[in-house]
């Protein structure tokens, strides 16, 4: 999946495509998947990188949502689990099983939670990933051997699934691509072409790095652009009223030595009615999510004091060593595009089902959802354009789809595991040209020549899209990733063909960045 050759394929075609997804999340990409291995010629457009909004700022589950569970949505969860399991069959190197442990400190809370996850269990069905059960004191501290003590009663365990959320977008971005799709990032769709009747034929876009303008058509068009769908709604219709109720969530991310263990800590109820997480990723200890309604979106979320200071706070609650702001290795955050609605108020308390919508023009836009359920979401939205655009209608074929990168013991490329199968032919790159086996820094695990991967053949067109989401450097360790922008940038420069004024600039403007992902 090279950018060039996307452009090359987009330039080659003559005639109008089947399928025009706007976005480039984890939606979109969805659809894109769906719509390829169905036989379909599908173009994706991303006004920026792949997932660089909501989709690589995620918690890092797939998961059938306790809290939905509480709320009553039996069948969100039901879809949401079956989904899980799907995805661990289909993906395997970059979905596991992860431990959660409910620690209990009243009486109330083992019986309390235990029948809860029992129904959890139960409607997993053959999708389960293991029982839950109720932990002894001692049990729960040989789990979470940092848990806070003083009243502590015991515990309870069950389990779900942790992913890499921006390497499986990618993942997805080149299984579309090896099925024929065409996916182009940093394309802006800036304008919706009509015919007489007012109904939408296509889209025109701009390269963002070439300034060059394209007009596309296409039989079916798809908003996909998750917290900036009433953008598109509103391209189409700038009278459209707005569906999205947008809500940032904020992680921060702090040494292992908080969590040392390989289960997860989960808080069922925070004072803004959210669940608390803190698990173990990829070395590090995560902390998450809030839930604070905003008024507008951007592509760059900025975390509130607030925010930072509930996270901390809680996690005081539950850990034995504190952690403080000096501690904090990162700080991301991501904007929920959630569906309103007239009778919920709190952001917290609005489901996350996908919403899909028809407008006059024939627009189709699918919204809301969460990672878990993209497939399905894909699917349903496939189905709709097809009777759009007068398309053949051809089943879907993603429940037993191989994700690219399928490898069932991944684990064994220890460090390039998340990359699956690719991990051998990243190693011939390392042993071919040895210098590609340095690290970018000492204090991060990425190495050169995941950075020569990623430009040749994961779209990666800056020095962000490698250190936030080819690789995770950003998430993990946002001032090293800042001292190791000037060696990303050099070895960039070279593999694209960049100038040296480039390369100044990508330095000047990731360091920039990472300013919003440390704590002042």
């Amino acid at each position: 999946m090279n950018r060039d050759e996307m452009i090359s394929r987009l330039e080659d075609r003559k005639t109008p495509w089947d399928i025009v997804v706007i976005g480039g999340g984890a939606t979109g990409v969805g659809i894109a998947v769906d719509a390829a291995s169905r036989g379909y010629d599908i173009l994706l457009l991303e006004q920026g990188d792949f997932g660089k909004g909501t989709s690589s700022r995620s918690t890092k589950l797939i998961h059938g949502g306790v809290r939905y569970l509480q709320q009553g949505n039996v069948a969100l969860v039901m879809e949401a689990l079956r989904e899980r399991g799907i995805l661990r069959n289909n993906a395997p190197h970059l979905v596991h099983d992860l431990a959660f442990v409910v620690p209990n400190y009243d009486w109330w809370e083992a019986p309390f939670y235990g029948i809860g996850l029992k129904v959890y269990d139960m409607l997993a069905g053959k999708y389960g990933f293991g029982p839950s059960k109720v932990l002894s004191k001692d049990e729960t501290l040989e789990r979470i051997p940092t848990i806070k003590q003083q009243g502590l009663r015991g515990g309870i365990i069950y389990y779900d699934g942790q992913f890499d959320d921006a390497r499986l977008l990618i993942n997805l971005a080149r299984t579309a691509s090896h099925q024929g799709g065409c996916l182009i990032n940093y394309a802006e769709v800036f304008s919706l072409t009509k015919d007489s009747d007012g109904f939408v034929t296509g889209v025109i876009f701009r390269d963002v790095e070439t300034e060059k303008e394209y007009e596309i058509k296409a039989k079916a068009v798809i908003n996909a652009t998750g917290p900036f769908t009433d953008n598109v709604l509103q391209m189409d219709d700038p009278k459209a009223s707005p569906i999205i109720s947008p809500s940032q969530g904020v992680h921060i991310v702090l040494d292992r030595s908080f969590l040392p263990g390989n289960s997860a800590i989960m808080v069922p109820h925070t004072r803004d009615g959210r669940v608390m997480f803190a698990i173990p990723y990829l070395g590090a200890t995560l902390v998450g999510t809030t839930d604070t309604p905003i008024a507008k979106v951007s592509l760059e979320p900025v975390p509130m004091e607030e925010e930072i200071q509930f996270l901390l706070e809680t996690a005081n609650s539950y850990l034995e060593k504190t952690p403080a702001r000096e501690d904090i290795l990162s700080i991301f955050t991501g904007i929920r595009p959630l569906v309103k609605s007239e009778e919920e108020k709190n952001t917290a308390s609005l489901s996350r089902d996908h919403y899909l919508h028809i407008g006059k023009s024939g627009l189709i836009t699918m919204a809301g959802g969460k990672w878990t359920t993209y497939r399905q979401m894909a699917k349903i939205c496939v189905n709709h354009a097809i009777t759009m655009g007068n398309l053949e209608t051809r089943p879907c074929v993603t429940k037993e789809l191989n994700i690219h990168g399928y490898h069932k013991s991944a684990h064994k490329f220890e460090d390039l595991a998340l990359y699956g199968s690719d991990a051998p032919a990243i190693m011939d790159l390392m042993r071919a040209t040895p210098e590609y086996k340095e690290l970018i820094h000492p204090e991060l695990s990425a190495r050169v020549g995941e950075i020569i991967w990623a430009a040749r053949l994961e779209c990666a067109r800056t020095v962000e899209d490698f250190l936030a989401r080819r690789s995770r450097s950003l998430l993990l360790n946002a001032r090293a990733s800042a001292e190791a922008a000037p060696k990303v940038a050099e070895v960039m420069a070279k593999e694209l063909g960049r100038s040296t004024e480039w390369e100044n600039e990508q330095i000047a403007s990731f360091q920039a960045l990472t300013r919003i992902y440390l704590p002042d």
